[in-house]
């Protein structure tokens, strides 16, 4: 986004259960150090957020996304960041200031977002996807999350 990019509400999809389509799969290793396979997640409802450190609306999310991660975090609800830009400083240096208390796999290398296309636009960060306990795509932000609507999406995921 340009300096006079002004961040509205995302875009945001749901799809219903039997449109949905294969599960995601991508592994990677997050800022931390540890392996992370998306496939182990299944069972649980994921949230997957695309970011990056200098991107405004990212950071204008940052905070939303903190609170909603714990809010569901006892209703097994698991978060996973894929930062599309930053190396390791940057990186944790955002989560450090915004407390994300879940971890961000990079994905510098676009293998991801090669995996996750058709569900994100590849300029389109932040983008957030919910998924549902099979690991498929049941809802998606494109741009900065309105924390109502992601909350009425995990609502309606969670009881599937």
């Amino acid at each position: 986004l340009g300096a006079h990019a002004v961040a509205g509400d995302g875009v945001s999809t749901e799809i219903a259960p039997a449109d949905r389509g294969e599960p995601v799969a991508f592994t990677g290793t997050s800022f931390a150090g540890e392996a992370v396979d998306i496939a182990a997640m299944r069972g649980s409802v994921v949230v997957l957020n695309v970011w990056y450190a200098s991107c405004a609306p990212c950071r204008q999310e940052a905070p939303d996304l903190k609170a909603i991660a714990e809010e569901y975090a006892p209703q097994g609800v698991s978060f996973l960041g894929i930062n599309v830009r930053d190396a390791a400083g940057p990186a944790q240096a955002f989560e450090q200031n915004f407390v994300i208390p879940y971890p961000s796999v990079p994905d510098t290398d676009a293998s991801i977002m090669y995996a996750l296309r058709g569900q994100v636009a590849p300029n389109a960060v932040p983008s957030t996807l919910v998924l549902d306990a099979q690991g498929r795509v049941a809802a998606r932000i494109s741009g900065a999350i309105d924390p109502s609507t992601l909350r009425s999406m995990l609502d309606t995921v969670i009881a599937e």
